[in-house]
């Protein structure tokens, strides 16, 4: 029998008739949005208004224009200080990882190239060395490289291995007759593929290969290894352009290959493992697959930077398209009636008004895990599991980032008709320009794996030593007690009703406004799914299946789990961000998008829920109507809303839709 303690199905009791408008500053808002990096925004805001240009320049020039381009504007950027907050004070840096990541976001407000190409200079190459190498490593690279004198790239990705990275097939075989690493590409898979800088800018790549002494393999490191001297290639160097792209043409991406390419000892980026002049090799960390995690574990600041930038660019279109619902009018609603604007029909406010109050849970789960990266980087002391714990909210942050800018964009591409198609309106650069941001940074299905082995496994320190298949036979050989009974159904229904408001005198439409109820519902499907999941992988090894026949027949349920798993972080930061606001009028707006936000989630995925017991089909109506109620609600403060976001109207562009009358 369901257990939903929903009543029989009934009009809302709540009348709207009676309920007073919220009237939120609009400055008070985006002061609340900023947080404690407003100075930053501030600073990143005036450089964008400085450079507004630079969006007409990427239809107007050629490639290698407008590459050239960027490359001048991030130089200018830098000289202001604003990419050099994450970097060490003894560099000219702020040593400011949170400040970092707020200057990057806000750049997406902007050009995407000059984004991305801040990105691969600052964040992956000039961030490889200060977090991979030593004190000497950055005294020779990270003054050129913070003002951009010395511009580099981020040499990872193969033709045959993308998201497999310790299967990358770039070697790096020491010689103790010269004291030199010898850089070698062995085949036409391992060239380096799609790297940032390198077909026409970088001087230097920091160049992750296989680590050979004596015929024997260390694992992956990273290595510097120059590329060109002026604007030569080097000798042993090629490199390709890899051409126009679907967006991003102001980055210039390229093929690199290396042929006996000799480079001293010290190229290796030794922070967590060295060779001595004798070829004998040595770390601190002994486990080779957990100091593979640990290395790449130093970079999750790009994945917590692009799920930022993927959030912001959606503020972008829901700024221009919310703005421009508001002034177009189609369709009179009776005779001798003017036309209705598009922002009061029921659909359109459907269509957008959701979209605005995940962008705003969104916000607030970065500001969550951006707190979490400067706690993590800012102390020696972080333990490997909360190490991990950070790896994977990155990881299922950025996905869910990023696959909701495609979302936002193309929907409000469509709102706005004929002229959303119009490239002087912004959304063809919007859409071309974050489309590879699901797949670079780790391509988002791959990374909510990474997610639901950190559930599965409880982020323990087994966690950075298992694949897919290891994670398997992790959860195989559990005691039952440690998964399956620790989330049992019984449990969680339990837990669930304590939860939640009941007795027959409880009103159910005012119920779903609840956040109880609303964390609640998340909460039972992510331990559910949890529960489940370990359930068929034991099942299957104990059934016989091969462990990787497993992975392969539950990685539906694995993906599920951990969407489910975020979905819950991100009602949490939203609902726990505003409820620590001082009672305001603010706080009773930002109200009404928590409650849009959690019961559109729930909505989306109602049958799961009416599957599984938590929802009647009286209940899930009742979610729908209240969503509508709700969407009608926010419609008079939808403006203020997206105004909030404080995006310079210089690079709006999309001066013919916000001009409409």
């Amino acid at each position: 029998m369901a257990t939903d303690v929903s009543q029989p199905e009934a009009e809302s009791t709540r009348s709207e008739s009676g309920y007073r408008q919220p009237q939120p500053s609009v400055a008070a808002l985006t002061e609340f949005l900023d947080g404690e990096y407003a100075e930053v925004r501030a600073l990143v805001r005036s450089n964008l208004a400085k450079h507004r240009e630079l969006l007409h320049e990427a239809e107007e020039l050629g490639v290698d224009a407008y590459r050239d381009r960027v490359r001048d504007v991030l130089l200018e950027v830098a000289a202001t200080g604003q990419t050099a907050l994450g970097m060490p004070k003894e560099y000219g840096g702020a040593a400011d990882v949170g400040a970092s990541v707020a200057a990057f976001e806000t750049m997406a407000f902007g050009d995407l190239s000059l984004l991305v190409k801040i990105g691969v200079q600052f964040g992956l190459f000039a961030g490889a060395i200060q977090q991979l190498g030593s004190r000497e490593h950055h005294d020779a690279y990270l003054p050129g490289a913070i003002d951009g004198s010395l511009l580099g790239c981020f040499a990872m990705t193969e033709r045959g291995h993308g998201s497999d990275v310790q299967a990358l097939g770039t070697t790096a075989t020491y010689d103790p007759a010269t004291d030199e690493f010898v850089i070698n590409t062995p085949d036409d898979n391992s060239r380096k593929d799609y790297i940032g800088n390198a077909a026409r800018h970088a001087q230097l790549a920091v160049v992750f290969a296989q680590l050979h002494i004596s015929d024997h393999s260390e694992g992956v490191h990273a290595f510097v290894v120059p590329l060109r001297d002026g604007e030569r290639v080097l000798p042993g160097v090629r490199i390709e352009d890899s051409g126009r792209k679907l967006g991003l043409n102001g980055v210039d991406n390229g093929q690199i290959w290396f042929d006996d390419v000799r480079v001293p000892r010290t190229a290796l980026l030794n922070r967590f493992a060295d060779v001595s002049t004798e070829g004998v090799y040595s770390s601190s960390i002994d486990s080779p697959n957990r100091r593979f995690f640990t290395m790449l574990g130093t970079l999750v600041l790009g994945r917590v930077s692009v799920g930022g930038g993927g959030i912001n660019a959606s503020k972008v279109a829901l700024n221009i398209a919310v703005r421009y619902a508001d002034r177009r009018r189609q369709f009179a609603a009776g005779d001798d009636q003017p036309e209705q604007l598009l922002l009061d029909y029921g659909q359109h406010q459907r269509r957008l008004l959701p979209l605005v109050a995940h962008t705003y849970a969104l916000h607030f789960a970065q500001e969550v895990l951006v707190e979490r990266l400067g706690e993590v980087f800012g102390s020696e002391d972080a333990d490997e599991d909360t190490r991990r714990a950070l790896e994977s909210r990155a990881a299922g942050t950025k996905a869910f980032g990023t696959w909701h800018a495609t979302r936002t964009i193309q929907e409000c591409r469509e709102a706005c008709g004929g002229a959303g198609y119009m490239a002087r309106n912004r959304f063809a650069a919007l859409k071309a320009d974050t489309d590879v941001f699901t797949t670079f940074e780790g391509d988002n299905t791959v990374l909510l794996q990474l997610v639901a082995k950190g559930l599965l496994t409880g982020y323990s320190s087994d966690f950075s030593d298992l694949d897919q298949l290891g994670m398997v036979r992790f959860v195989a050989e559990l005691a039952v007690e440690t998964v399956i009974e620790r989330t049992s159904v019984a449990k969680l229904l339990e837990r669930v009703k304590d939860l939640l408001p009941g007795g027959d005198e409880w009103d159910q439409e005012a119920g779903l406004l609840d956040p109880n109820f609303q964390q609640a519902m998340l909460r039972f499907r992510e331990e559910h799914m949890i529960s489940g999941v370990a359930r068929r992988l034991k099942s299957g090894v104990a059934d016989g299946m091969d462990a990787g026949e497993v992975f392969s027949a539950v990685q539906d349920h694995v993906i599920a789990t951990a969407r489910a798993h975020v979905e819950r972080l991100v009602l949490d930061a939203f609902i726990d961000k505003v409820a620590a606001m001082p009672d305001s009028d603010e706080k009773v707006a930002l109200g009404l998008l928590v409650d849009l936000h959690a019961l559109t989630t729930i909505e989306a995925d109602r049958a799961w829920f009416m599957e599984h017991g938590r929802l009647t089909v009286q209940r899930s109506k009742a979610i729908s109507r209240e969503i509508n109620s709700l969407c009608r609600k926010v419609r008079p403060l939808a403006v203020d809303f997206v105004d909030a976001f404080g995006i310079p109207e210089e690079v709006l562009r999309a001066e013919e839709l916000l001009s409409w009358q």
